[in-house]
């Protein structure tokens, strides 16, 4: 019986695998290139690597197969591209926005929110959530960010120097506070084991949700939810989603008591400065209140809300803090540069009487393109996947419509056709007169298209609020260095080991 069920299941693997493979869509996937394939397993054994292993693989198959290439999941074809003129074909299209099977392990925590929906709920989502990064509300979130990057730098003793062990997990703990106190308008700095919970879920989560990617056996959810790794998951789901629901009640609550008047005012674009409502002292504008206000007029429910959320805290936390860890080392392996960029900093806050605000972080040109430059050699987002929704061609292949095609933003960022000598850190390259004749999709930290990244100016913000503190009060010294840091495939860019980095006070009369 078994073996006839075996015989069964093969069988219609094979006649399926053939199907594919002699059909239209076979036919023009078969003429891109690509590794050798096996039937139906396709390149599945190539891909049973560690992450870091997957990391150089594809790196690999880039460099042999660019500037269009695929391989096969089982009969499943994946299109890699890494081409300027392919990624403005896909990212400039509004018929290609839907994102690719990957995305589909974020819905159990995010939802369908700004990052994982499509068509119309996408289209409404982003048209409510487009005046949250308004520039006059952009400029109260920026007064919490200078505070955290103040935080940041008032960690360190400021009579020795200090070791800091892992300098991702430094950065995160202080986009995960910015990120919730702008998103939320709670502070984990409040005390409180619900609000330590939280963060440390939070910046657990994402190793089960990789976990998952690359263990096939468990993408089916009943499989996934009986083994120990399911239960846990499950249980930080939880503690999530249990957490922001409680922020949300809380926050409608505040309104209920102050008759609602502090959204009225946001609507009005008044705003409420040191002000109070019937005893009520003001809250800091949070992006939940834009949601809030929006959802009598939109019927957003409080589970609309907290998909929103709990999107901004993942996409607003772990990115931003990969930036930030990167520049930071980045500087420290180049000290004419960061010299450079403290003098910029320790000028902007003389003007300034030694404070930093919105007007003094955007008065930092020189630190702008050190970012830049930074997140074209260090993406925070290696990859994104989208969905053909209708034939497309890219170079001289023509790409089926269903398709997923992978856009790999790290090897664009490291094509010395249009980056000369890609691996060196020259913040030059961002010069106004050398950006004017490259092509604008040769570099795409923050997507582009339809679907770019939403949040891009407040990024580009709390970088520099985290940052400018950091080297206005130490000068940094590497103990690590990058050119010895291995990578690992990941949802966003992963080093295999912490990276160390040294912070020695700097002593002013």
């Amino acid at each position: 019986m078994i073996i006839a069920l075996l015989l069964t299941c093969l069988f219609l693997a094979i006649l399926y695998h053939y199907t594919i493979h002699l059909g239209r869509n076979g036919r023009f996937i078969d003429c891109i290139p690509g590794p050798v394939t096996l039937p139906i397993l396709g390149n599945i054994q190539g891909l049973n690597a560690s992450p870091e292993e997957l990391w150089y693989l594809i790196r690999g198959w880039m460099g042999t197969y660019y500037p269009v290439w695929k391989y096969c999941v089982f009969s499943m074809p994946n299109i890699c591209i890494c081409n300027p003129d392919d990624m403005e074909k896909i990212l400039n299209s509004t018929k290609h926005i839907v994102k690719g099977f990957e995305y589909k392990l974020l819905k159990p925590w995010l939802g369908e929110g700004l990052l994982t929906s499509k068509g119309m709920k996408w289209q409404q989502r982003r048209k409510i959530l487009t005046p949250a990064f308004h520039f006059s509300i952009l400029k109260q979130f920026v007064e919490i960010l200078i505070e955290e990057g103040n935080r940041a730098a008032k960690s360190f003793k400021n009579t020795e120097e200090s070791v800091i062990d892992d300098l991702l997990h430094f950065t995160s703990h202080h986009t995960l506070n910015a990120i919730c106190e702008t998103s939320m308008g709670t502070s984990l700095q409040d005390v409180g084991s619900s609000h330590e919970e939280y963060r440390h879920t939070v910046q657990d989560m994402g190793k089960f949700v990789v976990s998952r990617f690359f263990k096939p056996w468990l993408l089916n959810d009943t499989i996934f939810n009986l083994t120990s790794m399911g239960r846990t998951h499950n249980k930080y789901l939880n503690i999530l989603h249990s957490f922001t629901r409680k922020i949300i009640t809380e926050r409608k609550l505040y309104h209920e008591q102050t008759k609602w008047q502090y959204l009225k005012n946001f609507e009005n674009d008044i705003g409420m400065e040191n002000e109070e409502v019937i005893g009520i002292k003001k809250k800091r504008m949070a992006m939940l209140d834009i949601l809030i206000a929006e959802s009598g007029k939109n019927g957003l429910s409080d589970s609309d809300i907290r998909e929103e959320v709990d999107t901004f805290v993942f996409e607003g936390h772990d990115t931003v803090a990969i930036a930030s860890c990167f520049t930071l080392q980045l500087l420290a392996e180049h000290k004419d540069i960061q010299d450079r960029v403290r003098n910029e900093i320790s000028e902007v806050m003389q003007e300034n009487d030694g404070k930093l605000t919105m007007k003094a972080l955007q008065n930092m040109p020189y630190l702008e393109i050190c970012l830049k430059e930074s997140l074209r050699m260090y993406p925070s987002v290696t990859f994104i996947s989208r969905i053909c929704t209708e034939d497309v061609k890219l170079h001289s292949y023509l790409v089926p419509e269903g398709t997923t095609v992978h856009l790999f933003i790290y090897d664009l960022h490291h094509d010395a056709k249009i980056w000369p000598d890609p691996e060196v850190f020259n913040p030059d390259r961002f010069l106004p007169e050398n950006i004017r004749n490259r092509h604008p999709y040769s570099y795409l930290p923050f997507s582009a298209g339809p679907r770019n990244c939403i949040g891009q100016r407040f990024a580009l913000l709390e970088l520099k609020a985290l940052i400018a503190p950091l080297v206005y009060n130490f000068y940094l010294e590497p103990i690590d260095y990058l050119k010895d840091i291995r990578l690992k495939l990941d949802f966003v860019l992963r080093a295999v080991r912490p990276i160390r980095m040294k912070v020695i006070p700097i002593k002013r009369t």
